[in-house]
């Protein structure tokens, strides 16, 4: 892909990872950026240009598929995470509200615009996705189960749009320093930094982004005897 002639379309485009991503793909030189919000309005980032898009709301995405029919690169940005526990009475519904929100929404988007991708060469989807694919943590169960739907349906994605010439790419990482984990107390990674990586992969045509050490630890534990999914070691 190069990028100087990519068109750009990120979803949750107002604040944080989103953010950055538009100005990094505006630093690499990409053609044009759409910023995708459910409030258009809330996007400030000069050069780029704001469509209004709910990513749970399926009439909202045909809307913006419509308009934005030069598209060639589509990062699935947008999430939410509600804390839910798996046994607490509000469980279930944080987990679909989560979802309609983690998972359905990249499917409905890549779904919309996979017809455009095709007519523009194929292009690349990016879905962002996190280190708690492959693990669950307390406090954070119902997310974590969105994020590793979440990562089938990319690794599906993947599968059923090669025949159009469309790369996908998967990007894990831990904490990252926006107002999603503003209340939390540990090393984050740099949402700057994280979206130049996410350009270069799009570049390079690379199927995965491992954008932290946390997300390399994990990753390859899955093929120990103890992987990071299991919890730490009893003792004996």
């Amino acid at each position: 892909m190069d990028i100087r002639n990519a068109v750009v379309l990120v979803t949750g485009a107002n604040r944080g990872l989103g953010r950055a991503l538009v100005e990094a793909f505006q630093k690499a030189g990409a053609k044009k950026v759409y910023a995708a919000a459910r409030d258009p309005a809330s996007v400030n980032v000069p050069g780029a240009v704001p469509i209004a898009m709910d990513v749970a709301s399926p009439d909202s995405i045909s809307v913006a598929a419509r308009q934005c029919c030069d598209v060639n690169v589509l990062v699935n940005n947008a999430g939410i995470a509600k804390s839910g526990q798996l046994f607490s009475e509000d469980g279930e519904a944080k987990l679909r509200e989560e979802m309609e929100v983690n998972l359905f929404g990249p499917w409905r988007v890549a779904r919309a615009f996979a017809p455009t991708l095709q007519v523009n060469g194929g292009g690349t989807v990016v879905n962002v996705l996190s280190v708690l694919s492959w693990l669950s943590m307390p406090g954070s169960a119902t997310y974590c189960v969105s994020k590793s739907a979440a990562w089938s349906l990319t690794n599906g994605l993947r599968n059923d749009l090669a025949p159009q010439g469309t790369k996908v790419t998967a990007v894990h990482v831990g904490l990252m320093d926006t107002d999603m984990t503003a209340g939390v107390d540990a090393p984050k990674a740099s949402p700057r930094d994280v979206a130049e990586q996410i350009v270069r992969a799009v570049a390079e045509d690379a199927p995965e982004v491992l954008a932290d050490e946390t997300s390399r630890q994990v990753k390859a534990s899955l093929a120990s005897n103890r992987a990071a999914y299991l919890g730490p070691a009893s003792a004996a």
